[in-house]
């Protein structure tokens, strides 16, 4: 791919869009591998006490490798490799070794089974192999997780099948625990240490939540924390010292509005006009999928401040948009200044609680320290969201994690009740393996995420952000959909939470950036740059 995209030593993008279904595989496949990577790491911290890690690390490398061989096979034209080099690694004697060793159908059986016996003795929290994480963020998981079965739990049905607000209990209980606050420093009012970012305590957090109800829970940490990392990187001492002690409280609720209605994941080309007026701004235009906007009482608004569109992302700015909170489904709020934003929220198949709304500002005045980074902040709003929305992706990655912990709980818990032809479904082989493989999807989710968190937190990751939720997310789809079949016609029906769970989980691979938009813009574009950075060094 670098070859076909490269000319004379450059990126060339035109290119990328030329041979788009190659590299969006061949960026799965590096998600793919990078997952296994962070589950060899895994393994090793407890290969000397814990088998079983080194065991699923081993069967789960297997399986990655022979769908990355089919991936690459079936593109092998496209990516300039040779079919019969591919057919030679295949029938090698140590990638069958390997392949006969740890990915047979036994091996994933034997997984499903142990998961059976835990969830006979109860031995572990949630069905889950120990996190690798220190003591602290143990703690914190196990704080959380009685907080989501105590209030999150109870409501989260009602609140999907009704499609109501998220209710002030929940919101008003998180707050107090301080969730808003998981990615904001102490000197703030948040959790973070103030000499260190600490992303995985927010991860910690986020999956917890999620398990509960992603609408209605796992995303409340989601705003603040895109908000606040914006605010770290480009906002004055003086807007850090408002905005982030409100955030880290829940005094103030945010949202994000970022996509337009002609213009999704492609932030270069959005066109919101904000023009400048006296003491301020006004701004015209409208948004869309705007998530929590009724409720929230800021929202970070990017819009066009240079009124040249041929500059593309460098004439866009950040906005902190005050407004009062709204209930239910509609708003219409008339600024005592000057102007108006209208909402409606968009019927959706799942997510519900939080409600993603169109967007209208009709003169909406907005003053002159809303701008994020003020004077100098101007025509930056592009970096801002892009500093933001790396810490949202990788806590998307978290919530996909939470939902499929909570698919594979209730799918063990079924299927050892559930009798079918005088056997238990857990008794079968076929959902034994399904278990086996929902149960490796999910921990090397969590664990590349966690990998990619401490990058992140030493200032790199930006890329591998994106591979994470490109992996965490893609899974999450296929573990809640092998959720809903092992509980049958149960699973459709909206009774049973796992229906939830499904039309939930398709949510995560369009939003904090459409998977497409990841896989070819971020992935095999950064790819492909990393391999000519590297030429050009040596």
């Amino acid at each position: 791919m670098n070859k076909l995209c490269t000319v004379a030593g450059n990126f060339q993008s035109s290119e990328l869009d030329a041979h788009q279904k190659v590299s969006y595989e061949l960026a799965f496949c590096v998600a793919e591998i990078q997952a296994s990577k962070a589950m060899l790491d895994y393994s090793d911290k407890f290969s000397s006490k814990d088998k079983l890690c080194e065991g699923l690390s081993l069967t789960f490398t297997a399986d990655v490798l022979t769908t990355v061989w089919q991936r690459l096979f079936n593109h092998s034209i496209e990516a300039g490799l040779l079919k019969n080099d591919l057919i030679s690694l295949l029938n090698s004697e140590e990638f069958d070794d390997f392949i006969t060793k740890n990915g047979g159908v036994d091996q994933f059986s034997e997984i499903g089974n142990k998961i059976n016996e835990w969830g006979n003795l109860n031995i572990r929290p949630h069905l889950m192999l120990p996190s690798g994480l220190d003591e602290e963020k143990d703690m914190v998981r196990d704080s959380f997780a009685s907080f989501t079965d105590k209030v999150v739990m109870p409501l989260a049905e009602q609140i999907h099948r009704k499609d109501e607000d998220v209710p002030d209990e929940i919101i008003k209980a998180a707050a107090d625990m301080g969730c808003f606050g998981t990615c904001i420093p102490e000197k703030f009012g948040g959790l973070m240490p103030n000499d260190k970012n600490d992303s995985l305590g927010m991860l910690v957090v986020t999956e917890e939540l999620s398990r509960g109800s992603l609408g209605a829970a796992g995303s409340l940490i989601t705003r603040p924390e895109i908000a606040a990392r914006a605010l770290l990187e480009g906002g004055t001492e003086e807007q850090k010292n408002l905005w982030l002690p409100r955030l880290a409280t829940g005094e103030y609720l945010a949202a994000i509005s970022i996509t337009e209605p002609d213009y999704g994941s492609d932030v270069a080309s959005l066109s919101l006009k904000a023009s400048k007026t006296e003491g301020g701004w006004l701004l015209n235009g409208s948004k869309t999928w705007c998530t929590f906007a009724g409720k929230a009482d800021v929202i970070v608004t990017i819009a066009r401040t240079h009124p040249d569109k041929e500059k593309g992302h460098r004439g866009l700015s950040m906005f902190l948009v005050e407004k009062p909170r709204f209930e239910g489904h509609e708003f219409n709020y008339q600024n005592p200044v000057s102007g108006s934003i209208k909402g409606k929220a968009i019927p959706t198949i799942g997510y519900r609680g939080m409600h993603s709304y169109d967007l209208y500002f009709e003169d909406y005045f907005v003053p002159e320290n809303a701008l994020v980074g003020e004077e100098k902040g101007e025509n930056r709003g592009f970096y801002l969201t892009m500093a933001g929305l790396s810490g949202g992706r990788i806590q998307t990655a978290a919530r996909a994690s939470g939902v499929m912990q909570a698919a594979i709980d209730k799918s063990v818990d079924y299927a050892k009740n559930r009798k079918v032809f005088g056997e238990t479904v857990a008794s079968f082989q076929l959902t034994k393996v399904k278990l086996g493989k929902m149960f490796l999807s999910l921990t090397a989710s969590r664990q590349l995420s966690y990998s990619v968190a401490r990058l992140m937190d030493n200032g790199e990751g930006q890329m591998e952000a994106s591979l994470s939720k490109l992996f965490s997310c893609r899974a999450a789809e296929w573990v809640t959909r092998e959720a809903l079949q092992i509980h049958g016609g149960m699973g459709y029906a909206e009774e049973s939470s796992v229906s939830r769970y499904f039309v939930d989980a398709r949510v995560l691979s369009i939003f904090e950036g459409a998977e497409e938009t990841l896989a070819l813009k971020i992935i095999a574009r950064g790819l492909i740059e990393k391999a000519n950075k590297g030429n050009s060094s040596s």
